[in-house]
């Protein structure tokens, strides 16, 4: 069995609420375990707290990240005994360590690589399949037909986002794409002239656009998506880790997969988060008739 690193290397708030979530017993892979399956009676999960309307870390509220992952990995293993604890770490890259390093058990939305195949466990089915889109100003679109029309014009996208291994490798050897710290920080960007386009995930950038407000100003080149499908995996140093854990998350995704929950939650999880950024409709005022 893999042993857990005993401490995060994180602030001591943090260590703390590590701490308390998983217990001594957990990180040590003894007490935390039922004696059929091996199946731990609790995992933790996290994710990306800048990911809505998939996962993202709500601003008011007890809950350390909400989203359509959340929800959907919460009812995979409703049955299963087995309970969620959901961890916020502060950026992705930050979740993406401790899971890896099997601090964290489950990471709730990730896409699939090589590299990440060496230090996790895919789940399947995926939990959706995430389409990505050319965001360009409204105005300024300019023709196109494949990828091809994207060279010598000046692209962004977020920071350690991925759109699949065929966009990937053209990118790197034909574009210019730059990276920004954010999505938000990329459409700004494009907004003010200083790009020709920005690629991001058309959930999460119709989100963004919702919440800075500037949805009217921007359009989406026509035939640009690329879909790839979007994980939860699994630490490979994670005690949890087990054939009974991968069993009942494949067997709880695929009941939700055949009910057509992605869709469901996706509109769900849309209007949550919107809703902070959507102006209230004044109720009509009654114009008394003129005697």
């Amino acid at each position: 069995m893999h042993q857990r690193h005993a401490r995060i290397h994180r602030s001591t708030s943090v260590a703390r609420v590590i701490r308390n979530l998983l217990g001594t017993s957990l990180l040590l892979g003894a007490a935390g375990s039922l004696a059929a399956g091996n199946a731990c009676e609790r995992i933790v999960v996290t994710g990306n707290p800048d990911y809505p309307p998939i996962t993202w870390a709500p601003e008011q509220g007890d809950q350390a990240l909400t989203g359509v992952a959340v929800e959907m990995l919460q009812a995979a293993l409703a049955d299963s005994g087995v309970t969620v604890e959901v961890l916020n770490m502060g950026s992705r890259a930050k979740a993406l360590d401790a899971v890896e390093s099997g601090q964290i058990d489950v990471m709730a939305g990730l896409f699939m690589s090589s590299d990440r195949l060496a230090s996790m466990d895919y789940v399947y089915p995926p939990i959706m399949q995430v389409p990505s889109v050319f965001f360009v100003r409204r105005g300024a679109a300019f023709p196109y037909t494949g990828w091809q029309d994207l060279r010598g014009k000046q692209g962004a996208a977020q920071e350690g986002s991925r759109f699949g291994l065929s966009f990937d490798t053209y990118a790197k050897d034909n574009l210019k794409l730059q990276r920004e710290p954010s999505g938000e920080a990329a459409l700004r960007k494009l907004l003010n002239g200083k790009l020709d386009y920005v690629v991001l995930e058309r959930y999460q950038g119709l989100a963004l656009a919702q919440q800075m407000r500037v949805d009217e100003q921007l359009d989406t080149l026509e035939g640009s998506f690329i879909n790839a499908p979007l994980y939860f995996a699994i630490s490979h140093n994670s005690v949890c880790n087990s054939p009974a854990l991968r069993s009942a998350l494949a067997i709880g995704m695929q009941e939700q997969a055949q009910r057509g929950e992605s869709r469901r939650l996706l509109d769900k999880y849309r209007g949550i988060w919107a809703a902070p950024f959507t102006p209230a409709v004044e109720p009509a005022t009654e114009i008394p008739l003129e005697e």
